[in-house]
């Protein structure tokens, strides 16, 4: 029997770690073992016997059953003496985080039945934390960030991980003489329950005097200091970052001077010792003593194992020569890739090009004097590939959606090219949150590699029910924008779910409506007609109707309407030159403006009544490289460059234009509209981004007795979203200025606007996309050429946040104050605040 219990006892200190024997008499009541158990029951080793029953010794605030349930024992089960059951049992009780203490005692043996013992030791649990030495709010708040909830059990880890957590937390805000006391009491209120107190004493705030350097020539202090992004020295007017010494990061910071050194051509260079000294005034002093080396460049640079390029060809991509300063970090990248889907580099050469088991190493051969060889040693191997693309965790949109996106098939060879690509492609669906993975499973001895793509769905449709008070009257509205729709699942009722979904089509219905106006609006898209080539087809009708406002006495009279009736087709296709990340767009579309006493004033001429006829072409030549995220693209650009023209009908005819009734002359619009965009898109960490975007627009005439037309016109200033006019106006945005405001009452006919947009952010989850920006912006719409000065610019600059939900599309909010005074004003605009809903910036 002794031996038994002596052999439990150690499977039980196996799986107790440390629990046992770091528990804390004085505030741990500790329970002695059961002296009493019979010592003379013997047992055959080895054997089965089947568990009689199990009792347990110890418990104080736990039921014998609920420890029985812990064990995952039951009675009548078939054990042996000593066995892995046994063993499992234990260590189940330890897992379950309760107990700081269990041994297992054989009771007694009735023939083929044994009877077993548990005596455990029950960990106390927490009743009351208090903190003192803070103030009671953040108290509350320490409490809940270390987990010191009510119940929890009381561990040394608990107890050790909680003082080094809060002393942590202190220090790391600069308070770096923290001193952390914990007490634990017995709570004589209940049974096994203690209470804690927190004592700190933070101290003052440590702030750092001055960094100091020694060993170093050929960087100044001032460099090295520099280099040195998070820590830094105390410095009147320093408010954008404190000179606090956080530890993790001064290492950060010590490997950032070291990284300098190297990119210069030290690589030899290191730091002797760093040490930090306190100052008589409460401060400290950073002392950094380094070692230079010697300045190394490159010597010959060789290439071996090449066969597919030539050392020229190579050497065009490593754009490293003889004599440059030896950099080993711009070697690594050169060489391995800097991580950017844009890198070029010599891996991703051979890898976009099927060499995917290809293997590309620089190699330093010989160092002479300041000078070093390096030998870039090149296994090729076979070219790889494509066995098998599949596509996982698209549970609403069909596969045939996102393969037709791909641009890596089966049978093609490996491309690292062509998955960034296809990642780029999937999230510009808008389907899909932006992490898109692609899983790469490489078959070397077949010299293949399947590929699986995993995404993670969003919702692809918008509801848009809001209301308003805007123009004298209040403006409702109800928009349903279905963004991956399947219209030939139109009649089949097991597709509802709620609506037939995945295609990949886009349909939208839209009503707006208020005392001044309704608008009825609906559009379809395909954007792979007949589903094998990128060839997209667009229909849109829509039907509006205006009423004259007073605005002096409030009044809407619908005797005085402008009605538009409209309709657009409109086919897009994606070229292969200059490459594929260019797409040409034709649309033709026919308004008519049915006008009933509503005044327009085009030139010195007033059009109240007659219907006038608009019948247009357009193309959108553009190219989007943006990606890989549709809400937050971190690289390329976008361009487009948009013609839209009439038929130039004066021209044709022998009418007197100057002479003719001014609703017989614009019974039939003409004109010509040029439209160029650009936005370019800079990553300086994978979450902040500049985006800088340009834009200039001109609307034209072909006959100068008619001259300019009423409608097409640019609207600019403002939040930049057009609510309701369907007279082909265009709205920009120009942040801190009135909406519409920096045009005259008719609208521009020349607008040019400049924007730099920093972004950065805060989370990219399925559920919410949310990201901040700060921006600057100038601007401005003419009247027509004789007033055009692309230098005359209204300027802003302001903050703003963005937040995209799949269901309601991109909210924001923008804070922006305008330089610049409106026309006719001379008090700058001043601070405006803009509610975005919609991709206008």
């Amino acid at each position: 029997m002794k031996l038994f219990s002596a052999t439990l006892v150690l499977f039980a200190l196996f799986f107790n770690f440390s629990a046992t024997a770091q528990t804390k008499k004085d505030s741990l009541s500790i329970v002695k073992k059961d002296t009493t158990l019979n010592s003379n029951v013997s047992f055959e080793k080895g054997k089965e016997y089947i568990l009689g029953g199990i009792t347990v010794t110890g418990l104080k605030k736990f039921s014998e059953e609920t420890v029985k349930v812990f064990t995952g024992l039951r009675d009548g089960q078939t054990i042996k003496l000593p066995g892995d059951k046994l063993t499992s049992a234990i260590k189940k009780l330890y897992e379950s985080k309760q107990f700081s203490n269990v041994d297992v005692y054989l009771a007694k043996i009735d023939g083929q039945t044994v009877y077993v013992q548990f005596d455990v030791q029950e960990l106390p649990q927490l009743n009351n934390v208090k903190i003192i030495g803070i103030k009671k709010a953040k108290a509350k708040e320490l409490i809940k960030d270390a987990e010191l909830k009510t119940g929890a059990m009381l561990t040394d880890n608990l107890i050790v991980t909680t003082k080094n957590y809060i002393t942590k937390k202190y220090t790391d805000k600069g308070f770096l003489k923290t001193k952390v006391n914990l007490d634990v009491k017995n709570d004589t209120s209940d049974i096994n329950t203690v209470n804690m107190k927190v004592f700190i004493d933070k101290g003052s705030k440590i702030k750092i005097k001055d960094i100091l350097f020694s060993g170093n020539k050929k960087l100044s202090n001032k460099a090295l200091r520099k280099v040195m992004s998070n820590t830094k020295r105390k410095f009147f007017g320093r408010f954008w970052k404190g000179s606090k010494y956080i530890e993790e990061e001064y290492q950060e910071d010590l490997e950032s001077i070291l990284d300098k050194y190297s990119r210069l051509g030290f690589r030899d260079a290191r730091i002797l010792k760093d040490e930090v000294s306190w100052n008589d005034d409460n401060t400290i002093n950073i002392n950094i003593d380094l070692e230079e080396g010697r300045q190394y460049r490159f010597a010959d640079i060789l290439f071996v194992g090449n066969k597919e390029y030539t050392d020229d060809q190579l050497r065009q991509v490593l754009r490293i020569d003889k004599g440059d300063v030896y950099n080993g970090a711009v070697l690594k990248e050169r060489v391995k890739g800097d991580g950017k889907p844009t890198s070029d580099d010599l891996s991703t050469l051979y890898q976009d090009n099927g060499f995917l088991f290809s293997q590309v190493n620089a190699v330093e051969t010989r160092v002479q004097n300041d000078s070093i060889t390096v030998e870039i040693r090149i296994r090729e191997d076979e070219k790889a590939r494509i066995r098998k693309v599949t596509v996982s965790g698209n549970d609403k949109t069909n596969d045939h959606v996102i393969f037709r996106e791909l641009r890596v098939k089966p049978g093609d060879l490996f491309s690292r090219s062509a998955i960034i690509r296809s990642i780029r492609e999937i999230g510009q669906l808008g389907f899909f949150d932006q992490n898109v993975t692609p899983d790469v499973v490489p078959d070397y001895q077949n010299k293949t590699a399947d590929i699986d793509f995993t995404v993670v769905e969003k919702g692809g449709s918008q509801i848009e029910l809001q209301g308003g008070y805007g123009g004298g009257s209040f403006i409702g509205t109800l928009g349903l924008s279905f963004n991956n729709f399947s219209i030939r699942n139109i009649f089949n009722g097991e597709a509802y779910k709620p609506l037939p979904m995945g295609d990949g089509q886009s349909l939208a219905l839209r009503l707006q409506t208020s005392r001044t106006f309704n608008t009825y609006s609906f559009s379809f898209t395909e954007p792979w007609l007949g589903g094998r080539k990128p060839k997209s087809l667009s229909f849109s009708v829509y039907s509006s109707s205006q009423y004259q406002f007073n605005f002096q006495t409030g009044d809407v009279d619908k005797n005085q309407s402008l009605g538009i009736i409209g309709a657009s087709v409109g086919l897009g296709q994606r070229l292969n030159w200059p490459d594929d990340y260019f797409q040409l767009s034709q649309t033709i579309s026919y308004q008519s403006f049915n006008l009933n006493n509503y005044g327009f004033r085009v030139g010195t001429n007033i059009l109240n009544n007659g219907t006038l006829n608009n019948l247009s072409y357009s193309a959108v030549f553009s190219r989007n490289s943006a990606g890989p995220s549709l809400i937050f693209p971190t690289y390329g650009s976008e361009f487009s460059f948009a013609v839209k023209a009439t038929l130039p009908y004066s021209l044709f005819s022998d009418k007197d234009y100057a002479n003719l009734e001014t609703q017989e002359k614009y019974k039939w619009l003409e004109y010509y509209k040029f439209t160029a965009k650009g936005k370019w898109y800079t990553a300086f960490t994978d979450k902040l981004v500049l985006m800088t975007n340009a834009e200039m627009g001109y609307l034209g005439f072909y006959n100068s007795e008619l001259g300019q037309n009423p409608f097409e016109r640019y609207f600019v200033g403002g939040d930049g979203i057009a609510q309701f006019q369907l007279d082909g106006r265009e709205t920009v945005g120009l942040r801190g200025y009135e909406n519409n405001r920096l045009s005259s009452a008719e609208g521009g006919t020349i607008f040019n606007k400049f924007q730099l947009e920093l972004r950065y952010s805060i989370t990219d989850s399925p559920s919410a996309s949310i990201y901040t920006l700060g921006f600057l912006e100038g601007g401005n719409s003419y009247d027509n050429f004789e007033s055009f000065n692309p230098f005359e610019i209204k300027r802003s600059a302001g903050l703003g946040v963005r937040i995209f939900m799949p269901a309601f599309g991109l909210l924001g909010i923008d804070f922006a104050h305008g330089f610049d005074p409106l026309p006719g004003f001379t008090e700058k605009s001043g601070w405006q605040t803009h509610f975005i809903i919609g991709r206008q910036f």
